[in-house]
């Protein structure tokens, strides 16, 4: 396996607007690295820039400390696996898996025992002699993976492989996914839209909007420390609740105000110290749904001075929580609140929001404060 390096990569298709625009980042020997992000925003660009499928504007590509911007993707020992599984419709999954090492003119005995250890290890050995029309969605996309792993090459490329599943399948397969990595000790580029797919799999999530990188960094830390606004709206279901308001200090505290003068939250001590720069400025406050609680079942001081008042527009009560789209007077609030709440539809709730957990960024950058 291998390390791969983007220095500066850019890609643009008519000389102005940018697809991607000086990607930097490092995937280390056998990481897994996601690249995360909507759909446009140059995720899938990126890959393939890597795989040598599109032609670099300018900027640099390394593997294994070799630049490759013009070197063919044949010659590159990467594999990929796309979306549609590409696999072809008359051949057994056999020599769909053999067909590339054919090609190069391996040995037969080294194409059996190559082909037969990927079917093993992805359970498929019974599926050898079908052909793809007969195989359900997850078990192609098995056998795209496993004409990857026969190549046993230095880096493995995953386009969105499993937005073609259903949701069930998905929750298995990245299961899998996760195993073959640690099982391979293999270096993979895995581009996806879906959050869920980033943060189970990933050793470094790589978030990208608009062909620029936003943040680069492990699941924990970009769930817990976003680097701006559109990070910590993009990851997390239900989003990170925002509201526009102003820092004041009131009694010796530092407290949060909303500017459509709503509510006011008291600001922890521990964190004051960090934000009086800020003092009597505008900002954007950000809490996540799970850091705001049904007063009846706050436990511990969460309560102390941050307790709002909420009409409960809608309930969506989802086994393991409760989500409650909640009004407090203009500003609407998401919460994800213990599934045993007794909050209706058209009432009043006591909701304690914990400050220990609070997000805030510059309104004019968008960048976090804290």
């Amino acid at each position: 396996m291998a390390q791969v390096i983007l220095e500066n990569v850019t890609k643009s298709y008519d000389g102005k607007e940018k697809a991607v625009n000086s990607a930097n980042f490092i995937v280390e020997n056998e990481e897994f690295v996601v690249l995360l992000g909507p759909s446009g925003c140059g995720k899938t660009t990126t890959l393939r820039m890597v795989a040598g499928l599109e032609e670099i504007t300018s900027g640099t590509v390394k593997i294994d400390g070799r630049i490759v911007n013009d070197v063919e993707p044949k010659d590159r020992d990467i594999a990929m696996v796309f979306q549609n599984y590409a696999l072809y419709p008359h051949m057994t999954v056999f020599d769909n898996m053999a067909f590339g090492l054919k090609l190069r003119k391996f040995p037969k005995t080294e194409i059996q025992s190559r082909v037969q250890e990927a079917a093993r290890i992805l359970s498929i050995e019974p599926l050898l002699e079908r052909k793809p029309k007969q195989l359900s969605g997850g078990q192609r996309q098995r056998v795209a993976v496993g004409r990857a792993i026969v190549r046993n090459p230095k880096v493995f490329l995953f386009d969105e492989p499993l937005s073609n599943l259903d949701a069930k399948l998905r929750v298995q397969m990245r299961s899998e996914l996760k195993k073959l990595h640690h099982n391979l000790n293999a270096t993979i580029i895995y581009v996806t839209h879906d959050q869920i797919e980033a943060m189970t799999m990933a050793d470094k999530i790589v978030i990208m909007r608009s062909g620029l990188i936003q943040q680069i960094g492990g699941p924990h830390e970009i769930y817990n420390e976003p680097a701006n606004v559109f990070v910590a709206g993009f990851i997390g279901t239900p989003p990170m609740n925002f509201v526009n308001a102003t820092i004041i200090k009131k009694d010796s505290y530092l407290h949060i105000r909303e500017k459509a003068g709503g509510f006011e939250l008291r600001i922890p001590k521990e964190i004051a110290p960090k934000i009086e720069a800020w003092i009597e400025k505008d900002v954007i406050f950000g809490i996540r749904p799970e850091d705001l609680y049904d007063k009846l079942f706050a436990v511990g001081e969460k309560d102390v001075g941050n307790v709002v008042v909420a009409d409960v527009d809608v309930t969506e009560p989802l086994g393991n929580q409760t989500i409650l789209h909640l009004k407090v007077g203009e500003t609407v609030i998401v919460a994800g609140v213990n599934p045993q709440t007794t909050a209706k539809e058209g009432e009043k709730i006591d909701i304690v929001i914990d400050m220990t957990k609070m997000h805030l960024f510059d309104p004019t950058t968008e960048k976090a404060i804290i």
